[in-house]
């Protein structure tokens, strides 16, 4: 006779088969509750069969300190292959033996030099220059398709030893003097423990510090370290030959290019006589990299000194190779607050053979909140036609002409056509400008030109038609290490344009911004950074009714202050953002490796705008916190941030989703 199951019986089965199949009962497969990672190594060894012999392996140390058992688990084989079972025991006891001299050479490696080793394979130890392999093969034999052979790495590290003498000397057997060397390069002192590590990490020490002394052929030459067993000490001695002072000389050019090599010069700032330095090479390296034709680029110098130039100075040797010459691309970004867009793009990095980079791109967007009726007091009210007002995009034609001439000075020539629309006002305009932009070294630049615009703003203070021609200028100093992911440096940009109405423009201003941001790695690796930026800006000359409302400054949306509305922050007239003549807005974020794939970050923004052209405390500032997460991929982190206003107003939105590629800022 069968027993029914009722409602809650038939929900408890189910829930024990979920339970089962999470745990891996039986022989279900398990469900991956970590697919990234987060909770460290997930090998395992597979269950007993007959086709291998797979086992389980403890790692042991006396005294029970971490960074030795770490220590050993990375010199293993045992432990690292722990999840591919060998086919048989003679096998695993090979694996096993040679095991033995790894393990001691980490326990040497990190200071425990009468340390000893042992490798119990199902009980059977086995030891350096004790061959009891078959007895350790018979006894695993006895685990085929019954268990795992239980693996046991045990280790007694003894005493740690420590440096007792330390000689550093220079060629002829001279100790080399503090002023030569100071001592907190070698940074390795007596009484200090004699990891192999630190010693190697002192000698590396030792030969940058000669390195960027332009000494590009200094060597260790003789390391000779002494260990006095009865006493757990290390005498060590090092003679150094720091080699001559050497300048720079002259680069040639090498590789698969088909760049003109005076372009690729006019990105190698450093001159011949010159002195050498490894930071000289690694800005050749960043600099030349600047060019989007090339893919991939090589500094090369002489391993010796017979390959010095007939001045004494050492030849450079960059050699680079192309990248696809045209590209097409394609990228989407949202906002819950902002709504989506798209961008597609076409590029042709090297048009004439001088790197001349020709970009045409468009991008469509579509507001999601709707703006006031004031601003769309003009279109139809039937649902298409509103929802066709809310559509902007953008078409934009950019050249790039760099190294003009073969100097440093670079043509710029921009055309853009667009529809803004955002909640306070919709605008229409064209655009054209042309610039120059001078290269004074790797991480400096400025630029100057010309700009004129025609165009319509329309917002609830009324409608303007418009032109401005002015001349802008910009400075940029950029000390990052890398575009969509810097962990250190300071990117900064300040810009000033007058748009006088001599030269035609039909409204007189002058407008004046700058925009700064730091990052700074808390720990060698990078795996904790801070971020900030601050954005500061200015418009004089001009009423704020007369200023067309896509010129004055707003904050707000995934670029600005992230959780409110895009260009929503700033003065407002019946209820409605009108924008205003000064700006103040800052963020500062926390960006935390979790994994090498995946990151949190916290944050916090804060901005506003103001009628006056200072930030004269007449509007709030507004505030919002939130918390990113980040997926790192091999050009640069994919993007979800989360916000909402701190101290929410009527019409702020509770939480705002953002999506895009690359940090915020």
């Amino acid at each position: 006779m069968r027993a029914e199951r009722g409602p809650w019986a038939r929900r408890g089965l189910r829930f024990a088969t979920a339970v089962a199949l999470v745990l891996g009962a039986g022989s279900a497969p398990a469900l991956d509750l970590d697919p990234f990672g987060l909770f460290g190594n997930r090998e395992r060894a597979p269950a007993p069969s007959a086709d291998a012999l797979p086992y389980a392996v403890t790692v042991e140390v006396a005294g029970g300190e971490r960074a030795l058992v770490n220590a050993l688990e990375a010199a293993s084989t045992l432990y690292g292959l722990r999840g591919d079972a060998p086919p048989d025991a003679d096998a695993l006891v090979r694996r096993a033996q040679a095991d033995l001299p790894r393990l001691v050479d980490a326990l040497w490696g990190a200071g425990h030099y009468n340390a000893t080793v042992a490798v119990e394979v199902a009980g059977v130890p086995l030891r350096l220059g004790v061959d009891r392999t078959a007895a350790a093969a018979a006894a695993a034999s006895a685990y085929r398709a019954v268990a795992q052979v239980p693996v046991r790495i045990v280790a007694d590290p003894g005493p740690l030893f420590r440096v007792r003498s330390l000689a550093v000397l220079g060629p002829g057997g001279v100790p080399l003097p503090p002023e030569a060397l100071p001592p907190r390069i070698v940074a390795l002192e007596t009484g200090a423990p004699a990891r192999t590590a630190d010693i190697l990490a002192a000698q590396a020490r030792i030969v940058d510090h000669f390195r960027a002394g332009s000494r590009p052929f200094v060597r260790i030459a003789r390391a000779d370290p002494v260990v006095v067993h009865p006493e757990a000490a290390l005498d060590l001695t090092l003679v150094v030959e720091p080699g001559p002072v050497i300048a720079l000389g002259e680069a040639t050019i090498g590789g698969t290019t088909a760049v003109d090599h005076a372009v690729i010069r006019s990105f190698i700032y450093s001159r011949p006589g010159d002195p050498y330095s490894p930071e000289a090479l690694a800005s050749i390296r960043r600099s030349v990299g600047q060019i989007e034709a090339l893919s991939s680029v090589r500094v090369r110098t002489p391993e010796d000194e017979s390959g010095l130039d007939a001045n004494g100075n050492l030849p450079l040797f960059v050699d680079v190779s192309d990248r696809a010459p045209r590209v097409v691309g394609a990228s989407a970004r949202y906002s819950t607050t902002d709504g989506p867009a798209l961008r597609a793009y076409w590029i042709h990095r090297n048009l004439f053979g001088g790197a001349e980079r020709l970009r045409i791109e468009g991008v469509l967007s579509y507001l999601t909140a709707r703006g006031p009726d004031a601003v769309r007091s003009g279109d139809r009210k039937d649902g298409i036609g509103e929802r066709l007002n809310d559509l902007g995009g953008r078409f934009t034609v950019s050249f790039l002409k760099p190294a003009l001439y073969g100097t440093r000075n670079d043509l710029l020539l921009d055309a853009n056509v667009a529809r803004e629309r955002t909640e306070g006002y919709v605008s229409r305009f064209a655009n054209v400008s042309a610039g120059i932009r001078h290269r004074f070294a790797e991480r400096v630049s400025a630029q100057i030109g010309v700009e004129a615009e025609v165009g319509q703003a329309r917002d609830v203070l009324g409608e303007i038609d418009y032109t401005l021609v002015g001349i802008p200028a910009s400075v940029t100093y950029d000390s990052t290490d890398r575009p969509l992911d810097p962990t250190e440096g300071v990117r900064a940009t300040a810009r000033v344009a007058g748009y006088p109405t001599f030269l035609g423009s039909s409204v007189g201003l002058a407008v004046a911004q700058v925009n700064a941001s730091a990052y700074l790695a808390l720990d060698e690796a990078a795996r904790v950074v801070l971020a900030g930026r601050l954005g500061l800006g200015t418009i004089v000359g001009a009423d704020l009714e007369d200023i067309p409302a896509n010129r004055r400054f707003f904050a707000g949306g995934g670029g600005s202050v992230r959780g409110f509305r895009y260009r929503s922050l700033g003065p407002r007239f019946l209820g409605e953002p009108i924008g205003g003549r000064s700006l103040l807005e800052g963020s500062v974020e926390a960006r935390i490796k979790v994994t090498d794939t995946i990151g949190i970050v916290p944050f916090v923004d804060a901005g506003t705008a103001f009628a006056s052209s200072l930030p004269d405390g007449s509007q709030r500032l507004r505030v919002a916190a939130g918390l990113g997460l980040r997926y790192y991929t091999g050009i640069g982190p994919i993007r979800l941030d989360v916000a909402t206003p701190v101290g929410r107003e009527r019409g702020d939105r509770p939480v705002a989703i953002y999506i895009g590629f690359g940090q915020a800022f």
